[in-house]
């Protein structure tokens, strides 16, 4: 008779330890979920005054055509549902060194410059650019909680039976890394 008490009471045990390492790897999975949402809620509002910044550009400069192009194709193909997050993610590094092309080529427009419109746009990326700065990096906080967890044990075991993955954090791109060039600041047509 103990005996079964025992095995009964070691089973009780055993499967609250198993609801518990399910529901606590659950709601890491969820939490990086959650937090590309804000990632992506960002992004889209960047993909939004995409065309207002590139109709803008256009008034100016129709020689930059195949930056606008690029721009415009990178937009429609991240309007897609159907896109896995990796697939969104390689889609807004291909945005953002489309956008850096495009904000270099303006530099060689004065008027564009000069206009009220392109300067609005342009603060308005600029605060867009610092949300999605903020909303990746708490995503890369979650992603790493998530994969510290998934990745010791006993967390382990139970990701493996629930087929859990590891997640991909954001990384800077190329462009972002290079050193900002300030000569033209101090050219004398420029003072």
């Amino acid at each position: 008779m103990e005996n079964h008490i025992i095995i009964a009471i070691a089973s009780g045990v055993a499967s609250l330890i198993i609801i518990a390492l399910y529901n606590h790897l659950r709601r890491k999975n969820n939490g990086v979920y959650n937090a590309f949402g804000g990632v992506e809620t960002q992004l889209k509002k960047r993909f939004d005054l995409v065309p207002n910044l590139v109709a803008v550009v256009k008034k100016y400069a129709s020689h930059e055509q195949n930056i606008l192009t690029k721009v415009a194709e990178v937009r429609s193909l991240a309007s897609s549902s159907a896109l896995s997050n990796d697939q969104k993610v390689a889609l807004d590094n291909q945005l953002a060194a489309s956008m850096h092309g495009l904000l270099l080529s303006v530099e060689n427009y004065p008027t564009i410059q000069a206009s009220e419109g392109f300067n609005n746009l342009q603060r308005t990326l600029n605060e867009l650019e610092a949300q999605i700065s903020a909303a990746r990096r708490t995503y890369n906080a979650v992603v790493t909680d998530y994969n510290n967890t998934i990745q010791t044990f006993p967390n382990n075991v139970m990701a493996w039976l629930m087929n859990l993955k590891t997640k991909h954090v954001f990384h800077i791109q190329d462009f972002e890394r290079e050193p900002v060039s300030v000569e033209k600041l101090f050219q004398p047509d420029q003072l």
